[in-house]
């Protein structure tokens, strides 16, 4: 695995965020009102591609596109929009007891990776509005409590010694792995509902976490105490049951048959993001990098799958994807490792700008491992725009590209983006510790 650092130029950048700049008029809507199937929310969204291509068109807001996006928007004119984008997404939970996958009738059966809180803090973070805090983290943890905690039909989702997995309404694996965000993926051999998964739990992790740093800035000692607990406790099990020692990775876990997936995926890169780790665990997986990492980017699973998918898997080797790769600098930089998150975020960014620069467009996915080639398909045809490519292309170029590397316009901005995703929760080892020694 070569270790190289792609160098850009201020001409080339130039055109590929000024396109993404104007690109953002083209997938705002704006909809207060329901429409058919399609779901009124009160702010202004983000639709993840203004291209109707192989009988899709978006119209709709979708939950884990929404985060990601936002991360092009924080440091822009359009940054004082991520507070209505959280606001839709509480909207949304206020109204049908769960973020639905995407707002139409027809979703709210099922929802997508959970990052409500993230966007919490982001928006806190750059507002400061403890009042909005309260009323924000308290539509999450119902979310939390509702949703992913839920041990019966319709949210039967936690299912193992506190763990949760992904589900849907209609209790069939395909559509719980739509859930996942994965749709499709060789991770869970089409047997979603069978398996604990990582991501998942990280994320709930977060929460934990997220909630014990909410309860210490609104003054709710015992309260964070109890956060903490739960946070801990899912970790314990985490490490039991997801954590293969011999192998120094994640993987997720049928709890069914009692054995761990053999796919090694970009979701084991989700505990180092959540802060779960400590340095010696999160120095075990960064060990496992070249296994994902190609002139491209990262693949989100390594080389051969070991399992046999009669649906295609674009969740899966060649593939790459805008959010793992963030999630993998963010989990990097959060312990350190700020060469190799430089790295990666460079070889994303040039296969990206590659692209665009032969086809005028960014794509939902790429191919990592030949950047010339088309990425493996999906169940749908690839689609072009693309919301939460161009918001991470974004960030990671303002995030990691020299200023002699980026458009003076945007010299200024530079390590405006530095600090990581969930600064604040950053500090809850030692709020924790505090907390538990009481």
């Amino acid at each position: 695995m070569p270790a190289t650092h792609p160098q850009f130029s201020s001409e080339r950048l130039e055109r590929a965020l000024g396109y993404i700049d104007a690109y953002w008029s083209r997938l705002e809507r704006f909809g207060p009102h329901d429409e058919g199937t399609l779901l009124g929310v009160p702010r202004p969204y983000f639709v993840p591609s203004a291209e109707a291509r192989g009988g899709f068109n978006f119209e709709e807001i979708y939950y884990w596109d929404t985060y990601f996006i936002a991360q092009g928007l924080i440091g822009t004119r359009r940054e004082g929009a991520v507070m209505g984008l959280a606001n839709n997404l509480i909207s949304l939970q206020k109204r049908f007891n769960i973020i639905p996958n995407a707002g139409r009738s027809y979703f709210t059966g099922r929802s997508q990776p959970p990052l409500l809180t993230s966007l919490i803090f982001e928006v806190y973070q750059a507002e400061g509005n403890k009042h909005w805090l309260a009323d924000a983290l308290d539509a999450a943890k119902e979310e939390y409590r509702t949703v992913w905690l839920g041990t019966r039909h319709p949210n039967w989702r936690q299912v193992f010694h506190g763990l949760s997995r992904y589900y849907d309404v209609n209790v069939l694996h395909d559509l719980a792995e739509a859930e996942s965000g994965w749709d499709m993926t060789t991770r869970f051999n089409r047997e979603c509902l069978s398996y604990i998964p990582v991501d998942l739990n990280a994320l709930l992790y977060k929460y934990e976490r997220d909630f014990e740093t909410g309860a210490m800035i609104l003054g709710y000692l015992e309260e964070a105490r109890e956060w903490a607990k739960r946070a801990l406790k899912r970790k314990a099990m985490m490490r039991k049951y997801l954590w293969d020692e011999e192998k120094g990775f994640y993987f997720d876990y049928n709890y069914l048959t009692g054995k761990r997936s053999n796919v090694w995926s970009l979701a084991g890169f989700y505990p180092m993001w959540a802060g779960l780790d400590g340095p010696k665990t999160a120095a075990r997986v960064v060990r496992q990098l070249d296994r994902f990492e190609y002139s491209g980017g990262l693949s989100a699973t390594a080389a051969k799958p070991l399992v046999a998918m009669t649906l295609p898997a674009q969740w899966a080797y060649p593939n790459g994807w805008a959010p793992l790769h963030l999630i993998v600098c963010e989990a990097l930089e959060r312990y350190e490792y700020h060469r190799e998150a430089d790295r990666i975020a460079r070889k994303w960014l040039r296969n990206n700008l590659e692209r665009f620069e032969a086809t005028g467009e960014f794509m939902e996915k790429y191919n990592v491992v030949d950047r010339a080639d088309e990425p493996a398909p999906g169940v749908y045809p690839s689609q072009t725009g693309f919301g939460w490519t161009n918001g991470v292309f974004r960030r990671l170029a303002i995030t990691y590209l020299r200023p002699d590397e980026l458009p003076k316009n945007l010299q200024l901005r530079q390590g405006s983006l530095q600090r990581s995703l969930g600064a604040l929760p950053a500090l809850l080892p030692r709020f924790s510790l505090k907390l538990l020694k009481r």
